[in-house]
C-alpha cells in the first residue's frame, strides 16, 4: 500500500471519449481489486467566443462559438503497486488531458 487515494481528473471537449476512457480505467482497476468511487461527473465548463461577422462596420452581424469542457473524477482507494502499474499501462485517447494526483 503506498497511499490511501489516488485521484484521476480526466478533461476533454468529447463527450464519448471521456465514457469511454472512464469505463477503461475503472475496469483496470477493478481487475487488481482496488475500490474506485466514480466517475464523479463535474459541470461542464463553457467558454462562447463573440466574433463580428464584417470585417469593416456592421456591428449588429455577430458569431458566437463555443467551447465546452466536460471532466469527470475518479477516486482509486487502497491502491496496490499491481493498480499502479495497470494505470499506468493504459492507452488513453490523445483528445484527453489526464491529472493524477497521488
Amino acid at each position: 500500500m503506498i497511499n490511501k487515494r489516488v485521484r484521476i481528473k480526466l478533461k476533454t471537449y468529447d463527450k464519448s471519449l471521456l465514457h469511454d476512457s472512464c469505463r477503461n480505467i475503472i475496469e483496470s482497476v477493478g481487475r487488481t481489486n482496488s475500490n474506485t468511487v466514480g466517475p464523479i461527473s463535474m459541470p461542464t465548463k463553457r467558454r462562447i467566443y463573440c466574433v463580428l461577422r464584417s470585417p469593416h462596420v456592421d456591428k449588429d452581424s455577430r458569431e458566437h462559438f463555443e467551447i465546452k469542457i466536460y471532466t469527470k473524477i475518479i477516486d482509486v482507494y487502497l491502491p496496490s503497486a499491481q493498480t499502479i502499474d495497470a494505470l499506468m499501462k493504459l492507452n488513453i485517447p490523445a483528445g484527453i488531458d489526464v491529472e493524477v494526483k497521488v
